[in-house]
């Protein structure tokens, strides 16, 4: 991306492998182009990965043409669109030309009039359970802990729904460890490790041995070749800093 370019779209990732996708600017050949450096960076997260397109950065929906354009480009990247995020009634329109699912928690509160920010609508009651989606609006803080004692061998999956992890062993290449709280291994992160994946951008990832695949907190990521190379192998802690993923010796 040439610098002092606006990315043309914002990636991130979420714990049932479905990422959101939200698009920027109507140019279909750039986005086609970021995401395919992004999955060819992260092929084993990423390469055929559904994603929730989020339209809701345009004043208005774009025209239905521009938008199967757009969902094409995103195809040819590697990744696969499997609908679109609520918003105003001609998001809804252009999800049913499209043949696409809406997904939000905060979809009663779009069908109740206006199309407006779902913060400007006063609560009727408990929220309906999130669509699992990367980075939703709400954080959720993690009660309680998981303890995982052993490795987590290639191919195999922890998730510590609601609460922190805390694995006693190493998190081999190919793993994956999940939390909606704190990541604690006290071993080496060969593998993938997430964080905050409720939303809680407070939510950190430690580790004495970080050789990671890939790293996220409330679904913003990097991949190896992305963190500093000086603390590859060292005792690393992983925490958000805005919408900046910072990597700090431990």
């Amino acid at each position: 991306m040439a610098a002092g370019t606006e990315a043309a779209c914002d990636l991130r990732v979420g714990q049932v492998g479905v990422a959101t996708l939200k698009l920027r600017r109507l140019d279909a050949a750039a986005i086609a182009a970021e995401l395919r450096a992004k999955v060819e960076a992260a092929p084993q997260l990423l390469e055929r990965a559904g994603v929730i397109v989020d339209l809701n950065a345009f004043t208005g929906a774009p025209p239905l043409q521009a938008v199967r354009e757009l969902l094409a480009a995103v195809r040819g990247a590697g990744l696969l669109p499997i609908g679109l995020t609520y918003g105003a009634s001609d998001i809804d329109a252009l999800a049913r030309s499209l043949e696409l699912p809406l997904f939000s928690r905060f979809r009663a509160n779009f069908e109740a009039g206006d199309g407006r920010s779902p913060a400007a609508e006063p609560a009727a009651g408990p929220p309906p359970e999130p669509a699992r989606t990367a980075g939703p609006p709400a954080q959720a803080a993690a009660t309680g802990i998981r303890l995982h004692e052993g490795h987590v061998r290639s191919g195999q999956q922890v998730y510590a729904r609601g609460q922190d992890l805390t694995v006693v062993g190493s998190v081999g290449a190919g793993a994956e460890v999940i939390a909606d709280g704190n990541i604690h291994i006290y071993g080496a992160l060969r593998g993938r490790a997430l964080a905050g994946a409720a939303g809680d951008s407070a939510a950190r990832v430690f580790c004495r041995e970080f050789s990671a695949e890939l790293v996220a907190v409330a679904g913003h990521y990097r991949v190896l070749d992305d963190a500093p190379a000086a603390l590859h192998g060292k005792a690393v802690q992983v925490r958000l800093d805005g919408e900046r993923l910072l990597f700090e010796p431990l």
